[in-house]
């Protein structure tokens, strides 16, 4: 039984990563792609201000949030994405509109 389980597990998908910095006032991504499925999304912010990070789909409803992270720290996002081009802001005060945005693409394997 145990064996079984540890068969089924190593053939799930290990988690895309995504690493998001944040600093005034824009975002610096890893990677502009991760494929569709489990995904970690870290935000890790390098700036002087607090920093939070929002992502929505295209078309979509669901906004996925990550909270506020203090400078100097990190928090992640333990998610699924469905394919699609998502939106990335910062929600906090004007940041958004200072150019705190970003694009990242959700696409099949």
């Amino acid at each position: 039984m145990i064996a079984l389980a540890l068969a089924f597990v190593a053939l799930l998908p290990a988690p895309a990563r995504l690493q998001v910095g944040a600093d005034e006032f824009r975002y610096s991504l890893s990677r502009q792609s991760i494929v569709t499925g489990p995904a970690i999304v870290q935000l890790v912010n390098y700036g002087e201000d607090e920093h939070d990070l929002r992502l929505r789909r295209a078309g979509g409803t669901r906004t996925y949030v990550v909270g506020k992270v203090s400078p100097g720290g990190a928090t992640e996002l333990e998610t699924r994405f469905l394919p699609g081009r998502f939106a990335l802001w910062c929600s906090l005060a004007d940041h958004r509109r200072r150019g705190m945005s970003a694009t990242l693409l959700v696409r099949r394997p």
